[in-house]
């Protein structure tokens, strides 16, 4: 006799908190089997390197945490739910819903055929704060422009789902799993142990980093977030977009701080921040051809650059701008990236290089722990200037004044980038300004100690402003 069971199929919802697939289940008698799925041929981009790095910790603590009873399996879903169908009476199937357009297709695909053989077949959203297809403008159009999206399109609705925990009466403990190793997640680098090194990655720790944000970093967080040797942003990006922590957690628990503080400024720009990320799945649900075409369709007569050199250069942090290498070095040996490093490395590749949006987004979905596919997309686009409600081309982020407003101590710089270390300040952010006498003095020699830039600011800013109109003209 087979046994009765319901399964929880775990995606980029690995925690047991404010679980909604989780809390459906916990209705039932039977007991759930735990599973996780890597099904890389049908998502709409292989997991990056650092992803993989990421998802292969988070495994290995969820598993912990359902006491080594999480089931692995690698494949099309729908075959491995067949199997699971034929070895057991499989009574409930249920998951919370990926946004990304090719797993919303397979869900449809995968849902009908488990109707066939099983009762309760339920997807759930609990990944965001609204359901995108319900935020519409007055004529049904989907918005493009951010602010009315979130103040007339969510704020106006009804708010979001509270979060609730519930747990399932028991965990099915009798199937021998594969191995989280058989995955392959991880190679064996010296590079993922280093650039794990400043993170503690499970659904503890999620709540801990909130707690400590909101805590000490959310009192001066809409002008600290701009700088990035401040502790005014969160950094819990690689557990939201994990599901380690659900937005609606986030949400609810920075609102209730209003109760009690008067900086209600920062809590209503940390709320819109999670708004912007609503924005991003909004169009990348609307418009899911911005995983690789320009939103704006004018710019499809761009005319890009290739420059592989420059272009390698800029990945590994060699521009001879500090601020953009500091920004690269970060990436590389953290797995993240301050966010106005994030635009102004952006703008410098884009604007100043020439070069497509696309490349700096793939190296960015390669590198970055909170890869994820919408705020990549539509961000890259943003700063391209070819997105929705994006940055105008024509404004092209300085990465000299920039890093003057944003790392006035230069701290930021030099935990980057080092060899600057006895540059004074005035010339940190510039150091081919250094005079002949003072390079002397300091042994300092550009081209040696530190690269010539790549390109020179003025004469690139006007090539790509006049790039620009001659696509206005057509």
């Amino acid at each position: 006799m087979k046994d009765k069971i319901a399964i929880h199929w775990f995606r980029k919802d690995l925690r047991l908190s404010d679980n909604p697939s989780i809390n459906y289940l916990a209705s039932f008698s039977e007991p759930v089997l735990f599973i996780f799925i890597l099904n890389e041929e049908s998502s709409n981009r292989y997991i990056g390197a650092a992803g993989k790095v990421w998802l292969h910790n988070s495994l290995e603590y969820l598993n912990k945490q359902i006491s080594g009873n999480l089931v692995f399996f690698k494949g099309w879903p729908l075959e491995i739910f067949e199997k699971l169908i034929d070895r057991f009476d499989v009574r409930s199937v249920s998951w919370n819903r990926s946004y990304e357009p090719n797993d919303l297709e397979s869900d449809i695909i995968i849902k009908k055929k488990l109707r066939q053989n099983v009762d309760n077949v339920k997807s759930f959203n609990g990944s965001l704060l609204w359901e995108p297809s319900e935020v519409l403008k007055n004529d049904s159009s989907p918005y493009k422009v951010f602010t009315p999206f979130y103040k007339k399109g969510c704020l106006n609705r009804p708010p979001p789902r509270q979060p609730v925990t519930k747990k399932v009466k028991k965990i099915f403990d009798s199937f021998k799993s594969n191995s989280l190793e058989s995955l392959n997640l991880v190679p064996k680098k010296k590079w993922v142990s280093n650039i794990k090194n400043e993170w503690k990655i499970g659904e503890e720790y999620a709540q801990e980093l909130m707690n400590s944000f909101f805590k000490y970093g959310l009192k001066d967080y809409k002008e600290g977030r701009n700088f990035p040797e401040k502790k005014n942003v969160s950094r819990l990006s690689p557990y939201i977009h994990w599901g380690q922590i659900s937005p609606n957690t986030l949400w609810y628990n920075v609102q209730n701080l209003e109760k009690n503080n008067d900086s209600n400024e920062n809590i209503e720009t940390f709320k819109s921040e999670l708004g912007w990320r609503e924005f991003s799945y909004y169009l990348l649900y609307h418009f899911p051809q911005i995983i690789n075409k320009n939103l704006q369709s004018k710019f499809d007569h761009f005319v890009w650059e290739e420059n592989n050199e420059y272009f390698k250069l800029w990945k590994t942090g060699k521009t001879g701008y500090p601020i953009v290498d500091a920004g690269m070095r970060e990436l590389w040996q953290t797995g993240y990236m301050h966010n106005r490093v994030r635009m102004i490395v952006g703008s410098f590749l884009v604007k100043n290089l020439l070069h497509h949006w696309k490349k700096g987004e793939e190296w960015f979905w390669d590198c970055l722990f909170d890869a994820d596919l919408a705020s990549n997309c539509s961000g890259w686009q943003w700063v391209a200037g070819t997105g929705a409600d994006a940055a105008p081309y024509f404004r092209i982020f300085n990465p000299v004044t920039q890093a003057q407003k944003f790392d006035p101590t230069g701290n930021y710089i030099l935990k980057y980038v080092p060899e600057l270390k006895n540059l004074p300040l005035k010339y940190l952010y510039s150091p081919w300004e250094l005079p002949d006498e003072l390079c002397d003095q300091l042994n300092f020699k550009l081209g040696i100690n530190y690269p010539i830039p790549l390109v020179d600011l003025k004469n690139s800013r006007e090539k790509a402003l006049n790039a620009f109109s001659s696509i206005k003209k057509k």
